[in-house]
């Protein structure tokens, strides 16, 4: 059973992105750690991003989802090319941890990736496979503008959170910075829509299967339409919807191994929004900050009581990252995150309908 009165922390970070005094800083950053401590999903207002900006990915979103299939399909890469279109049914989020879809189906939704090429850090040597050059779709004018003008603001709100972070995990300022100067960001723009007739109304359909993000932070635009639910520490999954103008900000499985757990990578999924036996249109963007391929993270000292075990060894991003892409994208199940699969079989697990 999903219960209906959860309610997701909103917190005004705009001390931090309109450069408040050290009073209000502290506030937000105690808000935040509350809010990572509890849930590890909140929502943010003061962010900064131009509702100008917000409209043009918008724009980007159904210009690109609203091609014929065949020229969509035409922007694919290879799984281990995390760029492009992914199509319906061709991915299953629940290998990402491991575990078998409860339908035995692959994921309806339909995805576009972009990301930070390696061409920009030329002072380094980087996996061209992990930072690809992006595609784009010609028939479209200003996509790469629209898409581009919102990739470079999710960056500006997500490098600001991990600010917020630092101050929240009492770390010193910029502590991150060494994980992220080259970070491993990638954009993914998801449509959930169906053809006309393609649901039948049995309940075998998922829009996006039970999962947690990979990286540091991810940061969510999303319609405010029904479908994203999010799981509290009790197994009980939820409705989440963004207020209006809010952006959604969720942990991802790094900052979970860097806290010891204090602050968990909130396992999540959506369910197909029907309304009146149809599936509504519902459209997102997640900017992921997982940090630099090479960084290694480990348990921060400050996060481990005296004589506490850390729960996570030693790892770097592009080990974690791959083996939870091999999982999503290439069908092989991740036998690495058996914490986060053990959250999810104990979890509620109301039927996906």
């Amino acid at each position: 059973m999903v219960e209906r009165s959860f309610v997701v922390p909103s917190v005004d970070i705009g001390p931090y992105v309109r450069g408040g005094d050290d009073v209000a800083r502290t506030r937000v950053a105690a808000q935040i750690d509350e809010a990572c401590r509890t849930v590890g999903f909140f929502q943010i207002r003061g962010h900064g991003v131009p509702e100008h900006v917000t409209a043009g990915l918008a724009s980007a979103i159904d210009g690109f989802f609203g091609l014929p299939l065949e020229v969509k399909n035409g922007y694919r890469c290879p799984p281990a090319i995390n760029r492009g279109y992914t199509p319906p049914k061709a991915e299953s989020l629940s290998l990402s941890l491991g575990v078998e879809s409860a339908a035995r189906m692959n994921d309806y939704f339909e995805a576009f990736n972009v990301g930070v090429p390696a061409r920009t850090y030329p002072h380094l040597t980087l996996p061209e496979t992990d930072y690809a050059d992006n595609v784009w779709p010609s028939e479209l004018d200003a996509f790469a503008s629209q898409v581009g003008a919102y990739f470079a603001e999710a960056q500006r709100v997500a490098r600001t959170l991990t600010r917020v972070f630092a101050d929240a995990l009492g770390l010193p300022a910029g502590f991150f910075d060494a994980f992220t100067d080259h970070s491993l960001d990638v954009l993914r723009m998801n449509n959930y829509a169906l053809p006309p007739d393609t649901y039948t109304g049995h309940g075998d359909l998922i829009g996006m299967g039970e999962h947690t993000d990979y990286g540091i932070v991810t940061v969510l635009w999303a319609d405010r339409i029904a479908g994203l639910q999010v799981l509290d520490t009790r197994g009980v999954w939820h409705d989440v919807c963004p207020d209006e103008s809010a952006l959604l900000v969720n942990l991802g499985d790094l900052t979970a191994r860097w806290t010891n757990e204090r602050w968990l990578s909130t396992l999540h999924r959506v369910k197909p929004p029907i309304v009146d036996g149809t599936i509504r249109r519902r459209r997102s963007a997640a900017y992921f900050h997982d940090g630099n391929i090479d960084a290694v993270i480990a348990t921060l000292p400050t996060c481990l009581a005296e004589g506490e075990p850390a729960r996570y060894a030693p790892i770097t991003v592009a080990e974690h990252v791959r083996a939870k892409l091999a999982g999503s994208r290439a069908g092989t199940p991740n036998a690495s995150a058996e914490r986060e699969a053990a959250r999810l079989a104990a979890a509620d697990r109301a039927p996906l309908s």
